[in-house]
């Protein structure tokens, strides 16, 4: 299984630091968003990336090369703009899969430094306990890594449940917010042209809504790295705690 990371955004909130550095440049931690990344897919044994890049996307180049650096071999997506998230997947799929294999895309501006990509691999399978083909119209499409809802995004935006993914509200169901980690077929893309500007989230409810979207809640640490403020919390070295001495 491949792997594409998102890298082409512009990040807006994240200016000025971004007016001279792409988002998934900027360090958490001393090392480069984009890097924790492929740093973890590689432990993982997943070794070959896309990344797809607009704005000062030349910096992203020179600074990952080939990945040979890091153990993976890395391939890029160019775009002269930024063509939302399926835009992109979708100019990027004759890099990332012969037509039927799933493939992981994660936000290149999320921080999960614990992730373990290997669980991805055995996500939409083909063939159910019993070996028998899942039929394609009731097959997941899609397999999303979801999380608690932020204090941003307090309502989320889907319900989970032991049935996968809904929109709506449903008894027993938790709302819970997209982690910007996934896993999907390429079929879910078959309607975009190389170089259309698309949305995501348009997909994956309609997909939703035929109850072909599966997923399961991600309960390690993750942040969504938005502003120079988050950005800054990360960085700020742990509170110290000192010890008070014991009279006794």
């Amino acid at each position: 299984m491949k792997a594409m990371i998102l890298a082409a955004g512009r990040g807006e909130r994240m200016r000025p630091l971004t007016d001279t550095c792409p988002k998934p440049l900027l360090k958490v931690r001393g090392r480069p968003l984009i890097v924790w990344h492929i740093l973890n897919l590689v432990k993982a044994g997943i070794t070959e990336i896309v990344i797809n890049h607009a704005h000062l996307g030349q910096m992203i180049v020179d600074a990952i090369g080939d990945g040979s650096k890091f153990g993976a071999q890395v391939s890029y997506s160019a775009e002269e703009t930024a063509l939302e998230t399926a835009g992109g997947i979708a100019k990027a799929l004759p890099l990332l899969t012969d037509g039927e294999e799933p493939f992981i895309v994660v936000s290149g501006d999320i921080y999960i430094p614990h992730f373990n990509f290997a669980e991805c691999l055995n996500t939409l399978e083909a063939e159910d306990m019993w070996g028998n083909p899942h039929p394609l119209d009731k097959r997941d499409v899609a397999w999303l890594y979801m999380v608690k809802n932020p204090s941003f995004h307090p309502k989320g935006d889907f319900s989970l449940s032991l049935m996968g993914l809904s929109n709506e509200d449903n008894a027993g169901a938790e709302r819970v917010t997209f982690g910007n980690i996934g896993v999907y077929r390429p079929e879910m893309f078959a309607g975009i042209q190389a170089g259309d500007y698309a949305k995501l989230a348009p997909i994956l409810r309609k997909y939703a809504d035929q109850g072909q979207l599966g997923g399961e809640l991600y309960r390690g640490e993750w942040h969504n790295v938005g502003t120079p403020e988050q950005l800054a919390a990360l960085n700020a070295p742990p509170i110290a705690i000192t010890a008070q001495n014991n009279p006794h």
